[in-house]
Formats: C-alpha cells, sequence, structure tokens
C-alpha cells in the first residue's frame, strides 16, 4: 500500500464513520502477507484446519499437524490420507476437516488445484472452481484468493470477523448501508478487510 493509497482508505472511511478514519489512520499503510511459499495446497489446508476457530487454537492444531508430519517421516500435502486419518484426528482435527485434507490432495493430484491454470481464470471463476473440492466453501476460497492468489478487490462476506467489525463501524454512523460502504473502497476491499483484522487484533479483550 502506498502512502497515497492510505490517504485514500484514510478520507474514504471518513465519509463512512470517523471512527473507522481513526483507526486506518493509526494503524497505517498495510501489505497483503504473501503465503505463496509452501504451495497452494499447504496454503488451503492450513486455512481448512483453521476453520471456525479462533486464531489461537487454529495455529495450536496446525503447530501439532506440522510436528506429525515430522515425527512420522511425512512431507505436506502427502501426509494427507487414508492411512494417517488416525494421526490428524489425534491431532485436534475434526473428521470432516481431514476428510477435506485429502480431498484436496487427491483434487491436486488429479491436476484440478493446478496454480498455473486457476491463475488464468478470472476470480469468480477460480472461487467456483475451488469450490468445487469437497470442504472448500466461499470463506475458504475467499482466503485463497487474498492471501495465495493476492486479488486485490475481494470482500469476504462469509468472514464473521470483518463482517461484524465493519457493520460496526458503519451501523454506528448510520450514514450509508453495508454493502454501499464497502463498495467505496474497491477496486481494494482485499485491504478492507485486512483492516478489519488488524483492528480486531489491537482491540483489548
Amino acid at each position: 500500500m502506498t502512502p497515497e493509497l492510505h490517504r485514500q482508505f484514510v478520507e474514504t472511511a471518513g465519509r463512512i464513520s470517523p471512527a473507522l478514519q481513526r483507526e486506518i489512520q493509526e494503524i497505517g499503510p498495510i501489505i497483503l502477507p504473501d503465503r505463496r511459499r509452501k504451495g497452494l495446497v499447504a496454503f488451503l489446508a492450513r486455512v481448512i484446519v483453521g476453520q471456525q476457530l479462533s486464531t489461537r487454537a487454529a495455529r495450536s492444531i496446525w503447530g501439532r499437524v506440522e510436528d506429525a508430519v515430522c515425527e512420522n517421516g511425512g512431507r505436506i500435502p502427502d501426509f494427507f490420507c487414508e492411512r494417517n486419518v488416525p494421526l490428524l484426528r489425534a491431532c485436534g482435527v475434526s473428521g470432516n476437516k481431514v476428510k477435506a485434507l485429502c480431498g484436496i490432495v487427491t483434487a491436486h493430484a488429479e491436476g484440478s488445484l493446478s496454480p498455473d491454470r486457476l491463475k488464468k481464470m478470472n476470480p469468480e471463476q477460480r472461487s467456483a472452481r475451488l469450490q468445487m473440492v469437497w470442504g472448500i466453501g466461499p470463506w475458504t476460497a475467499d482466503m485463497a484468493l487474498i492471501f495465495y492468489f493476492r486479488e486485490p478487490d475481494i470482500w469476504p462476506e462469509e468472514d464473521v470477523t470483518v463482517r461484524k467489525t465493519f457493520s460496526r463501524f458503519v451501523s454506528d454512523a448510520g450514514a450509508v448501508p453495508v454493502p454501499e460502504a464497502a463498495a467505496l473502497f474497491a477496486p481494494h476491499r482485499s485491504l478492507l478487510a485486512l483492516y478489519m483484522w488488524r483492528i480486531v487484533e489491537r482491540t483489548p479483550s
């Protein structure tokens, strides 16, 4: 995010909510983390393990998964297979999530999750293709679009933290409906979502 884009965010937020404007001003310019290093399958696996969990719980369970992989001489994603189901369950991964992990490995082996092919699609097509894999829903697809494919204008409606945090600012101000308020930040709504996560992280519990 350039200083100019940050100023645009601050100005746009001021049209919606003074409180939101203050938060974005204080956080400063942000950039999307690059989470492509370990590959798409590993990225999706970690996202699936963390579904509907707190950040702390998701990090803890994923750490146990990584330990189990190392202790058993495996590697991600090959470790996600039928014979390792008991080990994954012992790490705290639910049965449905284990099924999803095995499913993405199968889809990858069949070529359905080829990053090169997916990159040639537009975001809507890519999201639809990802969701053809069992266990990948709209939220997981959005996380992939934002953090792996680094699409700049994804607004993750299914993310409770993003939706509730932004709605709170908009509702408190009461001037602009939530969908219209988010649209004001296009074509950079992925960064708006990242601001919502950052705001929650810095809010005392």
